[in-house]
């Protein structure tokens, strides 16, 4: 469409998270239907985090721009550099080869990821030893070298971009021939899955091995705060592990609409990412399924309490009304390290914090992954 309505040179820039090589198939395309028109293709990435995306835009870390290491490469280059230059400072404009530039942000993402799972992996090894894993990532992250961001244990990552960008990091490898690296990044997909298993286990082994018929009450279905995005969320494979076992499901979010977690619940890994005409169009709703907007609704007669996102007001719930609303023993399962645990055990919860010691309850219950 591009070729066809050009009537000039035109600079073609590639904003989103591609497979390294697009930049090469959109030229391919345009040169081939070029009627004598030049075209010159960049690659942009975008690193906006949505919930901070207009701050991300305005303050960035940095701007990368990639493009043929040609005299017309750098000349476009330099065109598209100009127009960053107006807000920010050129030494936070880097200018790379194509395949760098494409290449670095699958990178960027790998890397953010594997961060996670590393954590992760730590906090299951702090449960079996009785240390805490807010301790441990404290400690870590104050090594200047490390860094403390990214350091959150939790039940899982999610989001539109991690996994996708780590499989697709895997296939360029296998492409090219290294079967070894290819393997290194899939063990940061592996060990969230295995995250989210250890999670749904601890709960189903905590509740006399069942949850069965058992009302389970979800606080958050977003893969992260501030946002209503639900994609590859954690709390999708939670809610079906769980509903696996027949329990009955009751689910709170400030910003998921009902339609959508019905959705999500009923389709298969990945077809959020098909076009919407290729989607289910009316997904079967899941009976042992109800969604409340109300959190002490959610609660109200469950056996049990997930929170799957760090929803500041989570924080603030009044916990003593949940409990007494509950049926008893009444349990905490915090997957996202939110709330005050020794605050819930006084009022007379039966908690679970991802890495942290365990409850007596829970040692006496051992989870098996």
């Amino acid at each position: 469409m591009i070729a066809d309505v050009s009537v000039s040179d035109k600079i073609v820039v590639e904003k989103s998270t591609v497979p390294v090589k697009t930049a090469e198939a959109i030229e391919k395309i345009l040169i081939h239907n070029s009627k004598g028109i030049k075209f010159q293709i960049l690659s942009n990435p975008e690193f906006l985090a949505e919930g901070t995306a207009i701050t991300d835009l305005f303050n960035p870390d940095r701007v990368l721009i990639g493009g043929r290491e040609t005299p017309e490469g750098f000349k476009a280059v330099q065109t598209l550099k100009e127009v960053y230059a107006n807000w920010v400072p050129e030494g936070q404009i880097i200018t790379t080869n194509l395949w760098s530039a494409e290449l670095s942000k699958l990178a960027a993402n790998a890397f953010l990821a594997q961060r996670i799972s590393s954590v992760n992996a730590m906090s299951a090894l702090c449960e079996s030893t009785g240390a805490d894993v807010t301790q441990v990532a404290y400690a870590v992250g104050t090594d200047s070298r490390i860094g403390p961001k990214f350091l959150n244990a939790s039940v899982g990552f999610g989001g539109s971009c991690f996994q996708k960008d780590i499989l697709n990091l895997v296939y360029i490898c296998q492409c090219n021939g290294l079967p070894e690296v290819a393997e290194y990044w899939k063990q940061v997909i592996k060990i969230n899955d295995y995250q989210k298993n250890r999670f749904v286990n601890r709960i189903v082994s905590s509740m006399f091995n069942t949850v069965s018929n058992k009302k389970v009450a979800i606080l958050g279905f977003a893969f992260k705060k501030d946002t209503g995005d639900t994609r590859e969320t954690p709390a999708i494979d939670v809610c079906k592990g769980l509903l696996g076992d027949k329990a009955q499901i009751s689910i709170y979010d400030p910003q998921v609409t009902v339609d959508q977690i019905q959705r999500d619940l009923s389709m298969k890994k990945f077809d959020w990412d098909h076009p919407l005409h290729l989607q289910p169009m009316s997904p079967t709703t899941v009976k042992q399924v109800s969604v409340t907007w109300d959190a002490y609704e959610a609660t109200k007669d469950a056996h049990a309490v997930c929170v799957l996102t760090e929803w500041d007001e989570f924080k603030s719930l009044d916990y003593q009304k949940i409990f007494d609303n509950m049926q008893k023993p009444a349990f905490i399962f915090d997957g996202r390290n939110v709330l005050n645990v020794d605050k819930l055990r006084e009022i007379g919860f039966i908690v679970y914090s991802i890495g942290k010691p365990l409850d007596a309850w829970l040692k006496d219950m051992p989870a098996f992954v």
